[in-house]
């Protein structure tokens, strides 16, 4: 099994932009002291959901700060920018962190990042697969052309090679993993037929994410992917943790601060078409997740982690830890999850 702490950069009410992304970065820091296995950074834009703009910068910063701990992006918009240079970033990250980058991209949402950045709400409704599909092959190929629909030029040279790595767990591989965020049977369906591994949202409960691997197992077989790549596929399970030696204090905690950041930053976004979008209740939202993931003490958390496992088959989690919006309980809860839980689950 491996953990991870999941990092929004989320900026609470009353909170800068730059404390925002002080917690960040220290969440960061304390999970590799406190033992745990990944980090994983979210980027969004123009939104106090999450300041961070681009994970895979902020990914370049904390591969160079820390030595041991894995890296990854969930995930980076791949409508809001070109799937070359992604793949360009992303080979360099895997490269000189000697293989410790992960590359999680995702579809995103209609906003108006769109409009910002050029791209237009076509890379958005139907033009995902293109860009996935071009991105797999820059990390997989070394001379790649285009003749598509949003991207046409020539063949052209791949540097650097992400087969290139001399030292660490990156020699002799192809290039960084690649996960694959997904929200729907159609998403799920792509990422089968890739053989991405999938990452699931903290929105899902235990039967909901079953299902979604079941439905990931049957479409990879049906796309001809092989037997043991099925079975040893990673996928990723997004969640909460809150660490408490009461369970009613671990949910005081959240329930206090998570709805005025919620509400707050899920309605800032701006669809690029003036498209209704539907908003959660932040308190019900909040209530769901405690009712989710592990939330409380210990010994509790590591029970609730071990079940996910077990009813799921998902083995790796990443687990937004800064629910409190406060700096120091956020680095009290990192270390809690590497000194108090981790253990408990071999």
């Amino acid at each position: 099994m491996r953990v991870g702490a999941f990092i929004l950069a989320a900026q609470f009410p009353g909170q800068g932009q730059g404390e925002a992304l002080h917690r960040a970065v220290r969440a960061a820091e304390v999970a590799e002291q406190a033992g745990l296995d990944d980090v994983w950074l979210a980027e969004h834009h123009f939104v106090p959901y999450g300041v961070c703009p681009n994970a895979v910068t902020l990914a370049a910063l904390l591969l160079g700060r820390t030595r041991r701990i894995g890296v990854g992006t969930a995930v980076s918009v791949l409508p809001s920018q070109h799937p070359v240079a992604l793949g360009e970033q992303a080979a360099l990250l895997h490269l000189t962190s000697e293989g410790r980058f992960t590359l999680g991209v995702g579809r995103g949402g209609p906003w108006v990042d769109l409009e910002v950045f050029g791209t237009g709400l076509a890379a958005y409704d139907h033009g995902f697969p293109e860009s996935l599909d071009l991105l797999l092959r820059w990390l997989r190929e070394p001379r790649v052309g285009a003749a598509g629909e949003r991207y046409a030029f020539r063949e052209v040279a791949v540097v650097p090679r992400p087969d290139q790595a001399l030292h660490g767990p990156a020699a002799g591989k192809a290039g960084p993993p690649v996960v694959l965020a997904c929200t729907s049977p159609a998403t799920v369906r792509r990422a089968a037929e890739r053989g991405l591994p999938m990452l699931l949202g903290m929105h899902c409960g235990d039967e909901e994410k079953a299902e979604m691997v079941a439905l990931w197992r049957a479409a990879a077989r049906e796309a001809g992917r092989d037997g043991d790549e099925v079975a040893a596929a990673e996928h990723v399970s997004a969640g909460v943790v809150q660490i408490a030696d009461a369970r009613r204090d671990a949910k005081e905690t959240l329930t206090k601060a998570m709805p005025g950041w919620l509400r707050q930053g899920l309605g800032a976004h701006v669809t690029v078409d003036g498209r209704y979008r539907a908003m959660r209740d932040p308190v019900a939202y909040t209530e769901l997740l405690c009712g989710l993931h592990p939330v409380g003490p210990p010994q509790l958390c590591a029970d609730r982690l071990a079940a996910t496992a077990e009813r799921t088959g998902v083995r790796r989690f990443a687990l937004l830890v800064e629910g409190s919006g406060d700096l120091a309980a956020t680095e009290e809860n990192v270390r809690r999850l590497g000194s108090e839980v981790l253990p408990q689950l071999g």
